[in-house]
């Protein structure tokens, strides 16, 4: 699904104009989306962070570490992505930082079975112990797969952040988009896939409003190690739900700040508005659309930096 740096870089024309209009250095760039913002530029030019490996089961997972001391946080991508997905934003977030690829994705290992929500959180789990986080952020899927973890660890953490959370307990929302990928994935050789996917029609009007996210978007693919064992994983996700019983969430008393948008089909405010009435220490924060969410990201990168901070 689409990651939170389109969210972050790939603004509607308005939602660009209305970012310019009160920063004097607009995240999106020039309002005609013609070039890539400064900060993505730098971020894909650092490289990346200290790498290791670790073994759940039949699966190698790729980890990427950021920072240092406390507090230790876990970053759960979503559906396709992988964790490069909140790069450019973990540098500005406290303590230690540990981003990782779930099965299937990036440059994890994919087996030949077991991509439902209970195997992602699995993943999730593995890398979390071998780090000792005590904190996880979410996005889509990772946010599924926290929530799946909850359900049998309501207190495995401290703080928890749900970002555009995109299931509970009922089908997957649309899933033709990413039948459609997982078709190109398994059938046709990996260049040849990753032009077929950036050729998908729900992709040409954000790669007309802003022509290089698409390079951005190729170079992440790009990475991809297996692409039929994401073909797989994508068909898993779909097939699933995150938590069989939403009631279960009731039991985390962690505090969770929840951030969602209205007019998201993939990721409905609904949804997140459902999830602050089942957790008990929830905080939820709505936009009102994609202008308002890029007018509110600075106030949103500032309230999850002091919500993650250290002390309980």
């Amino acid at each position: 699904m689409w990651s939170v740096v389109h969210t972050l870089w790939n603004p509607s024309p308005s939602a660009a104009r209305a970012t310019s209009s009160t920063n004097s250095r607009s995240p999106a760039g020039p309002t005609d989306g013609s070039e890539m913002p400064m900060s993505m530029l730098d971020t894909l030019r650092r490289g990346r962070k200290p790498v290791t490996e670790i073994r759940n089961g039949d699966v190698t997972l790729h980890v990427e570490v950021d920072g240092g001391g406390e507090p230790v946080t876990v970053f759960a991508h979503g559906l396709t992505n992988s964790c490069r997905e909140l790069a450019p934003l973990t540098p500005l977030l406290p303590g230690t930082k540990v981003r990782f690829d779930f099965r299937g994705h990036g440059h994890s290992s994919a087996p030949a079975t077991g991509f439902s929500f209970t195997d992602m959180a699995g993943d999730l789990e593995k890398v979390a112990a071998a780090y000792d986080t005590t904190r996880a952020v979410g996005t889509s899927m990772g946010a599924g797969a926290i929530c799946n973890l909850l359900c049998e660890r309501p207190d495995r953490f401290e703080r928890i952040v749900l970002l555009l959370p995109a299931g509970l307990d009922s089908p997957f929302r649309h899933p033709e988009r990413f039948l459609r990928y997982a078709d190109a994935l398994e059938e046709l050789p990996k260049d040849e896939a990753i032009e077929r996917i950036l050729d998908d029609p729900d992709r040409v009007e954000p790669y007309l409003r802003a022509p290089w996210l698409r390079d951005v978007d190729r170079s992440m693919w790009q990475e991809l190690t297996d692409p039929a064992g994401l073909g797989r994983a994508i068909r898993g996700i779909v097939a699933d739900f995150p938590v069989r019983d939403r009631e279960l969430l009731r039991r985390v008393t962690a505090p969770v700040l929840l951030i969602a948008r209205e007019g998201d089909v993939i990721h409905p405010a609904a949804l997140a508005r459902t999830l602050a009435e089942l957790l008990p220490n929830a905080d939820l924060v709505v936009l009102r659309d994609e202008v308002d969410m890029l007018e509110s990201m600075p106030a949103l990168v500032m309230r999850t930096v002091q919500f993650l901070g250290p002390g309980p």
